[in-house]
C-alpha cells in the first residue's frame, strides 16, 4: 500500500518540477567529488568552499543552467577568471598551485561537461 503512494509522489513531484533530463535533483547539486584523487583533493580544498555552497552566490557545482554562460563564453575566458579572479571569485581559485590544465579539469567537473583544452 505504501509503495503506489510513494511512486505517485514522485510522480507528482517530476511533473510539477517539468522533467529536464539536464536537471539535477537539487540534493546533487552542489555535492560530488572528481574521480581523479588529485583534482578532489584540489576541489576539497580550493573549490568546494564557494561551489558547494548556495550563500556564497558561485555557481554550484553540477548545475549546468549556472555554468552554461560561463562555458559559452569559451576556454581562454574561463581560464582568466580562474587564474586572475572575477567579481566575488579570488585570483587562483585559492589553488596557487594549479596548472591550466587543472583548472580546465576543474570547470569541466563543476560544469557537468567536458571542456577543450
Amino acid at each position: 500500500m505504501r509503495a503506489p503512494r510513494l511512486t505517485l509522489l514522485i510522480a507528482l513531484c517530476m511533473a510539477l518540477a517539468g522533467c529536464d533530463e539536464d536537471a539535477k535533483p537539487a540534493a546533487v547539486v552542489g555535492k560530488g567529488m572528481p574521480a581523479d584523487p588529485a583534482l578532489a583533493h584540489i576541489y576539497a580544498n580550493s573549490c568546494q568552499l564557494c561551489h558547494a555552497n548556495p550563500a556564497a552566490n558561485a555557481p554550484l557545482t553540477g548545475d549546468r543552467k549556472a555554468w552554461e554562460p560561463r562555458v559559452q563564453q569559451g576556454t581562454d575566458t574561463l581560464l582568466d577568471h580562474a587564474i586572475n579572479g572575477y567579481n566575488g571569485m579570488p585570483p587562483m581559485g585559492q589553488c596557487v598551485e594549479c596548472s591550466e590544465d587543472q583548472f580546465l579539469q576543474l570547470i569541466g567537473f563543476m560544469a557537468d561537461q567536458p571542456l577543450p583544452r
